[in-house]
This record gives C-alpha cells, sequence and structure tokens, in this order.
C-alpha cells in the first residue's frame, strides 16, 4: 500500500564517468540494487556500471547469488572466469571484449575484469540475476578478513613462506582497518 513511483526510480547518472582515480585496482562499481532501488525486490534482477582507469581492473572475485552479463560501453577489457574444481582442475576461460561484446560470468564462479590500455578508460553496463547479488572481493576476502586469517594457514594453502602472507595480509589491513 505504501509502494509509490519512487520506488522504481532512480536519477542514477548512469550516463556520467565516476572517479577512478581513488581506487587502488582502478576502477569504480556503480551498484543498483534493491537496497538503491526498492522497487526490485523480489524481481531478481539488479545492474552496475563499472569504470576502469587505462590499466585498472575489477580484480578477481565472485557473486553469490546471481550470474552476471557484462556489456563493454567503451574501451577494451580483457575478462574471464574460472571452473571450480574438476576432474581436470580449475580451468580459466577468457576472452578480450570490445566495445559492444558481451560476455557471462556463471553464478559463484570467481572472475575479473582488466583494462589492457595503457591510455584509455573502459567502461562496462553489467546486468545480474539478483536483486541483492553479492559481491565477495577474493583477496580481500582472504587477505583482509578481520579477525585475519591465521598466517599458519595461508602459507599452507598457498605454499608459501609465512613472511609473504604477512607482508599480504599488512597491504590489506593497513588500508582498511584503520
Amino acid at each position: 500500500m505504501a509502494v509509490n513511483a519512487d520506488d522504481f526510480f532512480k536519477a542514477a547518472k548512469l550516463d556520467q564517468p565516476r572517479d577512478t582515480m581513488k581506487s587502488k585496482v582502478g576502477s569504480n562499481v556503480t551498484l543498483i540494487n534493491v537496497m538503491q532501488l526498492p522497487g526490485l525486490n523480489t524481481l531478481g534482477i539488479s545492474m552496475a556500471r563499472i569504470d576502469y582507469a587505462p590499466l585498472g581492473q575489477n580484480p578477481p572475485h565472485t557473486h553469490p547469488r546471481a550470474t552476471e552479463i557484462l556489456t563493454v560501453l567503451e574501451g577494451t577489457l580483457y575478462v574471464g572466469f574460472v571452473t571450480s574444481n574438476t576432474d581436470n582442475g580449475n580451468k580459466l576461460f577468457t576472452k578480450v571484449l570490445n566495445k559492444g561484446d558481451v560476455f557471462v560470468f556463471p553464478q559463484g564462479l570467481i572472475h575479473f575484469q582488466f583494462n589492457p590500455v595503457h591510455d584509455k578508460p573502459a567502461v562496462a553496463i553489467a546486468a545480474l540475476s539478483s536483486q541483492n547479488p553479492g559481491a565477495i572481493t577474493i583477496a580481500n576476502a582472504v587477505f583482509g578478513s578481520k579477525p585475519p586469517i591465521s598466517d599458519d594457514v595461508l602459507a599452507k594453502a598457498f605454499q608459501v613462506q609465512k613472511g609473504t602472507i604477512d607482508w599480504l595480509q599488512a597491504q590489506f589491513w593497513e588500508n582498511n582497518h584503520n
């Protein structure tokens, strides 16, 4: 009864470039999900605009509740996803996308996008099959968790020395947990 037209509208200005300079990875994701647009509740869709600086990326991440379909609006992107453990190991599927190209990232699989061009930004629009897809950035989750995952656990998992893990964790803790 309290629903009105504003629940289905957002002046999101998705036509305007976003700042990628403040991001350590050189991207800016503008998500439009049920939290920004209440009318999406129960509809099973959301979307995002992703701006990439030259050599910027949307780092390896996963959406636990959504498949993503990505369309390049400007520039070039190197994209890919990794299948889950199979008899043949974890297989990487990649493509170089240009303006107008489309690529699908299956639900729950680790995927990424990278702008390989050193002097031109890129822009993409993603549609997701959930009103609240969630996003788990792999490096942030593994090396920046609070409290931290034991360096003994991570050193064994990544088959490196503890000092390497401590260094990696410090990159995320110094910037994300002040």
